[in-house]
């Protein structure tokens, strides 16, 4: 039976389901991360604690039924609830105001999480156009954060019905301790890295 207070995402889950990339982690990763970096304890192998993703709608400022329908269209794609973010100053430049809508955030955990890696691992990159693999920004804390130029890779995107381009930026949250700990578990997931040219 779910919890009275969790989540409405959270009790949509099938009870015992485990997703796949989590199975693949404790069946497989765990083994190859603890050979690799010869931890003595599976506890000290990094492990994915959340995914957040943010979309920056600029032109938001100008109509505020713009970042209402990306805020759609990013829970669409993660299948949970993206919340509206807000300008946190003034930027008159920008016609920017203090407390406007600026764009849209999720932030994934659990069974989410998996299922958004998989469907970006294994559906959506690939179908970017001469795909070469994704590029390092490590922020040297074991966190990697992979910016996307346009939002449409996600299948259940319908670019007919809405042709605004959006750019997405979705952030790794992980327990490793260095930049090589992140990417090698982040591979071991399947995220393809531009291989090196030595």
């Amino acid at each position: 039976m779910a919890k009275k207070n969790a989540p409405v995402e959270d009790q949509k889950v099938p009870a015992g389901y485990v997703p796949a990339l989590k199975k693949f982690y404790k069946d497989e990763i765990v083994e190859k991360l603890t050979k690799q970096f010869s931890y003595t304890t599976p506890m000290q192998v990094p492990r994915l604690l959340k995914i957040t993703i943010n979309e920056g709608v600029g032109d938001a400022t100008q109509d505020k039924k713009i970042v209402e329908e990306a805020a759609e269209e990013l829970s669409i794609i993660t299948g949970q609830k993206a919340v509206i973010t807000l300008s946190k100053k003034d930027v008159s430049n920008f016609k920017l105001r203090r407390g406007m809508p600026i764009g849209t955030k999720v932030t994934l955990r659990n069974v989410k999480m998996y299922e958004f890696l998989e469907k970006l691992i294994r559906v959506a990159l690939p179908r970017i156009r001469d795909f070469n693999g994704v590029a390092e920004n490590m922020d040297g804390q074991g966190n990697y954060t992979l910016g996307l130029k346009e939002q449409i890779i996600f299948p259940e995107i319908d670019i007919d019905k809405n042709p605004r381009i959006h750019g997405l930026e979705i952030t790794f949250v992980t327990t490793a301790r260095t930049d090589e700990e992140c990417r090698a578990l982040l591979t071991a997931f399947g995220l393809p890295f531009k291989k090196h040219n030595k």
